[in-house]
């Protein structure tokens, strides 16, 4: 009779995840996953094979929880600059502070190592980029291309935010990505278009 799992590949993988972001690669391993997910080591390396596999199957599950975050919020942004803001401010709010955001670009490292992963965020920018698109398509002095200005001027503005993290970063993102806005969003005769 086989034996029926205990606890789901998904929920190990999230446990793998809290492990990743909270010491880095490098500590996951099946005897540290052992010890947070409650399973024994053999039968994770039943399930994920080589610690190369887990790493990969969990760097996987993180871009599968990504993208779906980036499809619920990208479903739910007004076609409006506001919109576009509030979209990328609520993709911001995932980082928390800056401990957990300096956690996250070890976890980018990997992510950048790896070109079946590294595809994935490939992907997910053209997909940042046609939600940003459509929030903006109807604003007037819009260039074309701004979505992706948008999408790439947000993740400076994450990266700025890391050096100098005094406010909550979703305020920050908001507050900088408006400012953008009001630059770029100018109608011909130089008045900044209303955001």
């Amino acid at each position: 009779m086989p034996r029926h799992k205990l606890m789901s590949d998904t929920e190990v993988l999230d446990h793998a995840l809290d492990l990743l972001h909270a010491r880095g690669p490098q500590a996951l391993t099946f005897a540290a996953l052992a010890g947070a997910a409650g399973l024994a080591p053999a039968t994770l390396v039943q399930r994920f094979g080589t610690k190369a596999g887990l790493l990969r199957r969990a760097l996987l599950h993180a871009w599968d929880r990504l993208e779906h975050r980036t499809a619920e919020l990208g479903d739910a942004a007004e076609p409006t600059p506001d919109g576009a803001i509030a979209f990328l401010s609520g993709l911001s709010e995932q980082y928390g502070g800056i401990d957990s955001y300096a956690d996250a670009l070890l976890v980018l490292r990997e992510d950048l190592l790896d070109p079946e992963v590294r595809a994935r965020g490939a992907v997910w920018r053209g997909t940042l980029t046609r939600v940003l698109d459509g929030c903006l398509a109807g604003t007037s002095g819009a260039p074309p291309g701004i979505g992706g200005m948008l999408a790439t001027y947000w993740q400076g503005t994450l990266l700025w935010w890391g050096f100098d993290p005094r406010e909550p970063v979703a305020d920050h993102v908001g507050h900088a990505l408006a400012g953008f806005l009001r630059a770029v969003l100018r109608t011909p005769g130089g008045a900044a278009d209303p955001t």
